[in-house]
C-alpha cells in the first residue's frame, strides 16, 4: 500500500494515479491525478512517498538489453519508480520499475585472481619495449577498466573457478553437415556456461564453430567470434558469406576493420525464403541420422585398420621370404580368431623347445580346440605352425575387418546416410533462414561514431560480431554482456588479454588444441593466486581446463578431414594416443618423403643451405610437383633465416614461412627442413627442444594434405630419441622405398668433417697436406689440380697464398686510403690464377669457413672484394657450406680456357 503525503498532508485517498518525472528546469516531480480528475504537479522534494527505500552501488539493466550500467545510488518510490544517479553526474534519471533490475556488483576487481591480471597488464606496460608494445598493453589496461562487475559473465565463473550450466533448448539444426564428435560440441556449448573444444588440424573447427553460431541465431542472441588469428576469424566469416549470412556479420576490431565495415554495410537480403519444415521435423531427422553417425566413423575406422594391417603383413611376409621360412600348414581347419591366433603364438613362445605333455594336450583342447597335438611337436614342426599363425593372424584379422567394413557400408547405404546428411542441411539453413526473415527487421542506420549508443538495436541487425581480443571491449557499447563469446586457436591465446572477452560475454566456448603450438609468453616474474591463473605458464585453453577441470566439458573432435591417412596417422600415433579417425582415402599414392643429407655439419646461423640443395636436387630429379591440386606448396622451417635463405633457392610458386606462421594455414604439400646439424652447439637440450617440440612436429606434418616431405640431416635427432627421430622412423616404415632419399648432394668439402659420404674417399686420398695447413683449401688445391689437368687449361696456371698487393696495383687511384691500408696490412688470395705467358692474374679464388659469417670478417670480406672489382679481377667465393664445388671451379675456369690446342 502507497501513501503520498504533499505538503505534510495525506492525500493518499484522494490520489488516483501518480507518477514521478525529471524536469531538467524544475528538477524531479510528482505528477498526480486527484479524484475529481484535476492534475496536479508538486516537487518532489515537498512530497513523502511511501514505502521509499535507498540503494548504493548497484548494475541497472533492461530486459532484451545487452547493456549493463553501474549506479552511484538509486532511491525507489512506491515500488514503481527509481530514481537514478549514475557515476560522476549529478543528473537524475527516472525509470519505471517495471522496466528495470537492480543487480549487485560483484567484489571480482578486488579479488586475488582479478588484481593479479591488473598486475600482469600494468608491469607489460611497464617494460614494453617498443612504442607499440607499450600502446597495446595500455589498451588492454584501459578495457579491463571497463569491464562490468556483473556476476553473469564468463570472466566471474573463470576466476571463481564454477562453471554454470544451461536450460535446454527447443532442439538444434545443423546447416553445414555434422559427424559424431561435432554433434556431441554444439550440444555441451549450450548446456554449460564455459565449454571447450578441442580441435586437432583438419578435423572441422570452423564448421562446428558454424553449427554453434547459427543454433545461437535461432535463440535470438548474441555472440561474438574473436581470434588473435585473423584468418581464423575470416575463413567464418567467408563460410557465412558463402551461404547467404554475412549480412549479420559485424566486422569490427580495431579503428581500421570498423572504419571499413560501415563505410559499405552488408545490405539485407531482398530474396524470399525458401518454405522450410517446422523444427520437430528436424529433430526427427537428426535422430534417424544419428542412428548411422557411430557406423560411418567405424567405416573409416575399419578402413584405417585395414591400411595397416595389410603392410604389417607385407613386411612380416618379406621377412619370412628373405629369411626362406615356408608356411605350408594349413591352419584354416581350427577355425581360429585372430584373438585366438595371438593366444596360440603366446602359449607355443612359452612352450619353447619342450615337449608337449598331458597338460599342453589338455591347455590346447579346451582353449583351442586343437584333438591332434602332432603338429605342434618340438623343432621345425612348432616353429613352422608358429611362423604360419602370424600370416594366418593377419589374413583372418583382414577378412573379419572387410566383412565388418562391408556391413558398415551396407547399413549406411540402406539407410540413405549421404542423403539423409544432406536432408538435414538443406532443411535446417531453411528453417534458420525462415526464422531469421520472419523477426522484425532491424535499422540499417548506424555509423562508427553512434553505435555504440544504439547499441541493443545494433547487435539485433548485427548479431555475430567479430574482433580481436585485444579490441572487443573497445568494439562494443560500454557495459555490453553478449550471450555468448567463442574464442578460435585457444592454444595461442594469451590469458591476458583473454580474458577481456570472458568480461563481455555470459557464455564462452573455447576452442583449440593443446597439441598445436601455444602463444609465446611474456615472462614477468609475477607470482599467480593459483598455478592454472599463471599467466607465463599457460595458453587460455590450457588455463581453462586447469580452472574448472573435471566440471568442464571438453569434446574432442576426432574426424579427419585434411590429410592423406598415411600423414596423419603420424600426428594420432605421436600427439592424439590414435584418437583421431582418419575420413580421407588411400589410394596408393606416395604421400611420405625422407630426405637426408650427407654427413657433416652444414648449419650456419640458423640456415642450413645443405638441406636447401638436396632439396632443389631432388625437384629437379622429380620434374613437375606431384599431387598438387591447388592449395600450392609449403616450405616451412623453425627458423626466419632459413625461411629467408630459401626465398633466394626454392621456386616462386612455394609458400614459404615458419611453422609457428603455418599454424591455421594447409598446403597440398609441405616440406619441412629441420635446419639443425651434429654441432655441439646445436645438439644442446634448448636448441633441440625448440625444433623437436611436439607442438612444432605436429602442426608441420599436418599442414600437408596429399605429400610430406622431411629435410633432416643425418642421425642429428637420433640421440635425443624425440620426435623428429620418430617422424623418421615412421616414414621409413611407410615410404616407398624410392620415397626414401639419402645424401642426394656431396659436396667436396664435406671432408671437412670426421663422418663423411664414402663417395668422398678417393678425394681424401689424394689431398695433399703440403697444399695448406687449412684442409678446406687443400680440397680446392687438389679440384683445382684436376680441373686444370684438362687440356683445354693449358694456358692456365695458379698460386696460393699470394700478397693482395702483388695483384692489385697500390697505385690504383680508385682505391680508398682504408682499401690501401687492408692491402698494406698482410692481405693475401687464397688462389690466384695467371696466364702462364706473360704472368697476368686473371682471377682470385677464395675459401670461405664458418669464420666468414662473423662480422669482423665479412667486413675484411668487403673490402677485399672491392680492391678486385676496382683492379677488375673478378673473384669466386666457395663456401663450406656449399656444394657442386667442382662446378663451380670448372665455371670460373671457363672464362679463360683456351679451346685450341697447344700443340
Amino acid at each position: 500500500m502507497v501513501s503520498i503525503h504533499v505538503g505534510g498532508e495525506d492525500k493518499t485517498a484522494e490520489i488516483t494515479n501518480w507518477s514521478i518525472w525529471s524536469n531538467k528546469n524544475k528538477g524531479l516531480q510528482l505528477r498526480c491525478t486527484y479524484l475529481k480528475k484535476e492534475k496536479a504537479i508538486h516537487a518532489l522534494s515537498d512530497c513523502s512517498i511511501s514505502p521509499t527505500r535507498e540503494l548504493g552501488e548497484m548494475l541497472l539493466t533492461k530486459p532484451n538489453s545487452t547493456v549493463v550500467k553501474p549506479i552511484a545510488k538509486a532511491t525507489i518510490y512506491g515500488e514503481r519508480y527509481a530514481v537514478v544517479l549514475y557515476p560522476g553526474s549529478e543528473q537524475p534519471y527516472v525509470h519505471k520499475l517495471d522496466g528495470i533490475e537492480f543487480v549487485a556488483p560483484t567484489a571480482l576487481r578486488k579479488a586475488p585472481v582479478f588484481r593479479y591480471f591488473t598486475t600482469v597488464a600494468n608491469a607489460r606496460r611497464d617494460r614494453a619495449k617498443s612504442k607499440n608494445d607499450y600502446e597495446i598493453a595500455a589498451n588492454v589496461m584501459r578495457q579491463l577498466d571497463k569491464l562490468p562487475a556483473s556476476a553473469d559473465t564468463a570472466l566471474h565463473a573463470y576466476c571463481t573457478g564454477r562453471n554454470g550450466t544451461q536450460a535446454p533448448g527447443a532442439g538444434l539444426i545443423f546447416p553445414f553437415g555434422v559427424n559424431v564428435s561435432q554433434l556431441a560440441a554444439v550440444e555441451q556449448a549450450f548446456s554449460a556456461q564455459i565449454s571447450v573444444i578441442e580441435g586437432p588440424p583438419g578435423t572441422g573447427k570452423t564448421q562446428t564453430i558454424l553449427n554453434i553460431l547459427v543454433n545461437i541465431l535461432l535463440r535470438r542472441q548474441t555472440v561474438a567470434v574473436l581470434s588473435n588469428n585473423n584468418s581464423a576469424v575470416e575463413n567464418v566469416y567467408e563460410k557465412l558469406e558463402k551461404c547467404g549470412l554475412g549480412h549479420l556479420v559485424a566486422k569490427l576490431g580495431n579503428q581500421h576493420n570498423r572504419k571499413d565495415f560501415f563505410a559499405d554495410l552488408p545490405p539485407w537480403p531482398s530474396s524470399e525464403t525458401e518454405p522450410a519444415p517446422p523444427l520437430e521435423e528436424i529433430q526427427a531427422l537428426l535422430a534417424r541420422l544419428k542412428q548411422h553417425l557411430h557406423d560411418h566413423n567405424r567405416a573409416a575406422q575399419l578402413q584405417a585398420d585395414i591400411d595397416e594391417l595389410t603392410v604389417e603383413r607385407r613386411y612380416l611376409q618379406q621377412w619370412q621370404e628373405e629369411n626362406g621360412i615356408q608356411t605350408a600348414v594349413s591352419l584354416e581347419k581350427y577355425g581360429l580368431s585372430p584373438r585366438k591366433t595371438a593366444d596360440l603364438m603366446a602359449y607355443l613362445a612359452h612352450l619353447g623347445e619342450q615337449r608337449i605333455r598331458l597338460k599342453d594336450r589338455v591347455e590346447l583342447l579346451f582353449n583351442f580346440r586343437i584333438f591332434r597335438a602332432r603338429p605342434f611337436a618340438q623343432g621345425d614342426a612348432r616353429l613352422s605352425v608358429f611362423h604360419a599363425l602370424q600370416l594366418h593372424y593377419y589374413d583372418k584379422a583382414l577378412r573379419d575387418k572387410e566383412a565388418e567394413l562391408q556391413a558398415c557400408r551396407e547399413s549406411l547405404e540402406l539407410g540413405n546416410f549421404m542423403a539423409l546428411l544432406d536432408e538435414l542441411q538443406v532443411a535446417s539453413m531453411r528453417y534458420l533462414k525462415q526464422s531469421l526473415q520472419s523477426k522484425e527487421r532491424a535499422s540499417d542506420s548506424f555509423d562508427a561514431d553512434t553505435y555504440r549508443k544504439q547499441f541493443d538495436a545494433f547487435v539485433q541487425r548485427f548479431p555475430i560480431l567479430g574482433s580481436s581480443t585485444h579490441s572487443i571491449v573497445n568494439s562494443i557499447a560500454p557495459g555490453a554482456i553478449l550471450d555468448y563469446v567463442i574464442i578460435d586457436e585457444a592454444s595461442q591465446q594469451d590469458i591476458v588479454p583473454g580474458i577481456l572477452a570472458l568480461g563481455c560475454a555470459k557464455n564462452l566456448v573455447v576452442v583449440g588444441d593443446s597439441r598445436q603450438l601455444a602463444h609465446i609468453p611474456v615472462a614477468l616474474g609475477l607470482q599467480a593466486p593459483a598455478n592454472a591463473y599463471d599467466c607465463e605458464r599457460y595458453s587460455l585453453l590450457d588455463s581453462c581446463i586447469g580452472v574448472f577441470k573435471e566440471t568442464l566439458p571438453r569434446t574432442l573432435l576426432k574426424e579427419h578431414y585434411r590429410c592423406h591417412p598415411r600423414i596423419i596417422k603420424f600426428c594420432n600415433q605421436q600427439f592424439y594416443d590414435n584418437a583421431l579417425v582418419p575420413m580421407t582415402a588411400d589410394k596408393s599414392e606416395a604421400p611420405l618423403r625422407l630426405m637426408v643429407t650427407a654427413k657433416g655439419n652444414h648449419a650456419r646461423k640458423n640456415t642450413n643451405l645443405r638441406e636447401l640443395d638436396s632439396l632443389l636436387k631432388v625437384l629437379d630429379d622429380e620434374g613437375e610437383p606431384i599431387g598438387v591440386d591447388g592449395d600450392g606448396r609449403g616450405f616451412i622451417a623453425p627458423f626466419r633465416a632459413q625461411v629467408s635463405l630459401s626465398g633466394t633457392y626454392l621456386p616462386e610458386d612455394f609458400v614459404k614461412d615458419t611453422v609457428h606462421k603455418f599454424q591455421g594455414r594447409e598446403c597440398d604439400e609441405i616440406i619441412f627442413s629441420t635446419v639443425l646439424d651434429k654441432k655441439r652447439f646445436n645438439q644442446e637440450r634448448k636448441r633441440l627442444a625448440f625444433v623437436d617440440d611436439p607442438r612444432m612436429v605436429n602442426v608441420a606434418v599436418s599442414r600437408a594434405k596429399n605429400r610430406f616431405t622431411l629435410v633432416t640431416g643425418d642421425e642429428v635427432f637420433l640421440a635425443n630419441n624425440g620426435h623428429i627421430a620418430a617422424l623418421m622412423r615412421y616414414v621409413e616404415y611407410y615410404a616407398q622405398d624410392e620415397q626414401v632419399v639419402r645424401a642426394p648432394v656431396v659436396s667436396a668439402f664435406d671432408l671437412l668433417y670426421k663422418e663423411y659420404d664414402q663417395s668422398l674417399a678417393r678425394l681424401n686420398a689424394r689431398l695433399r697436406p703440403e697444399d695448406s695447413r687449412f684442409k678446406s683449401e687443400q680440397i680446392v688445391a687438389q679440384l683445382l689440380r684436376e680441373a686444370m689437368s684438362d687440356p683445354s687449361c693449358w694456358a692456365l696456371m695458379c698460386h696460393t697464398q699470394v700478397r693482395l698487393n702483388q695483384v692489385a696495383s697500390p697505385t690504383n687511384p680508385a682505391l680508398t686510403e682504408r682499401e690501401l691500408e687492408f692491402m698494406r696490412n698482410r692481405a693475401s688470395c687464397d688462389f690466384v690464377l695467371y696466364f702462364k705467358v706473360g704472368k697476368t692474374p686473371l682471377g682470385v679464388i677464395e675459401v670461405d669457413g664458418g669464420s666468414h659469417d662473423r662480422p669482423e670478417q665479412a667486413a675484411r670480406d668487403a673490402l677485399k672484394n672491392s680492391i678486385l672489382a676496382k683492379c677488375g679481377l673478378p673473384i669466386l667465393r666457395l663456401r663450406t657450406v656449399e656444394s657442386r664445388i667442382e662446378e663451380q671451379i670448372a665455371g670460373f675456369l671457363a672464362q679463360w680456357v683456351n679451346t685450341a690446342s697447344k700443340t
